[in-house]
């Protein structure tokens, strides 16, 4: 099967215009068939204070109301058509969707329990012939957080899990290796000295969690990362930025997570 690349960026350096430039031109470099996803939670943020509609959070997590999805769809969206201008000067003929465009990821609103989370989506079905459709047209998709009701509803969805869902609705077709970019150099065992733990098994993540080394953000991570690998991903690995361009390599500096 031919190789696919599924790269979500997140963390700070999506805020910051020159680690953004530098992540972009190594993500432009990567070798075979790739997809970039993206969120830009902080910066919808910044904008609602700014709009003086302060963003509501609860456990961490944000609450999206009815100002609060038209808000992140204007920001997503423009982000989007941002990152696309940049790929398009690198020479990589790229085109922004959102979950909607072409029908790519359907979702429903989630459920109410103890919390109302307003406009938010699970994942329920992914578009691969509408990826492999664009693959065969040389043009490399860049997904922004909005996915879809069908309903005529867009919804708030975590890019992690966006890249996660993406990676796993299409492993099928092709070899894919997901890779999740952000501003550490990987899932640490020592945060104050950036010491990463090169590989990540089942057993290795459950004994992490329990021992508190791995916590908080970074647990969903690695929840959607298992849940990929489960499901047919060649490969999850997790990097700093600027390792992009080693990914590809045996001299790959981050962590790798693996059934065994």
């Amino acid at each position: 099967m031919e190789s696919l690349t599924v790269v979500k960026i997140g963390g700070k350096v999506i805020n910051e215009e020159a680690e953004l430039d530098i992540f972009l031109k190594k993500f432009a470099a990567l070798k075979g068939n790739k997809i970039l996803v993206h969120g830009g939670g902080n910066i919808a943020s910044v904008v609602q204070n700014k709009m003086g509609i302060p963003p509501k959070m609860v456990e961490g997590r944000r609450i999206t109301d009815a100002d609060a999805i038209d808000i992140v769809t204007m920001v997503f969206s423009g982000l989007n058509k941002k990152i696309v201008a940049k790929l398009q000067s690198a020479g990589i003929q790229s085109l922004g969707v959102s979950g909607a465009d072409g029908n790519l990821i359907r979702s429903r609103k989630r459920s109410v329990t103890t919390i109302d989370y307003g406009y938010v989506g699970d994942v329920e079905e992914v578009n691969a012939e509408f990826l492999k459709a664009l693959f065969d047209l040389g043009i490399v998709p860049v997904v922004c957080a909005l996915t879809h009701d069908n309903q005529g509803q867009l919804l708030n969805t975590n890019a992690d899990t966006i890249a996660s869902e993406l990676a796993r609705g299409i492993a099928d077709h092709y070899q894919v290796d997901l890779v999740y970019c952000f501003e550490q150099p990987g899932v640490l065992s020592d945060f104050e000295n950036k010491v990463v733990i090169p590989e990540i098994t089942p057993e290795g993540y459950a004994k992490y969690k329990e021992e508190g080394v791995i916590v908080d953000g970074m647990i969903p991570k690695l929840d959607n990362a298992f849940d990929a690998i489960n499901a047919g991903v060649d490969t999850v690995k997790i990097c700093h930025f600027e390792a992009l361009d080693k990914v590809q390599s045996v001299d790959y500096p981050g962590t790798t997570l693996c059934l065994k």
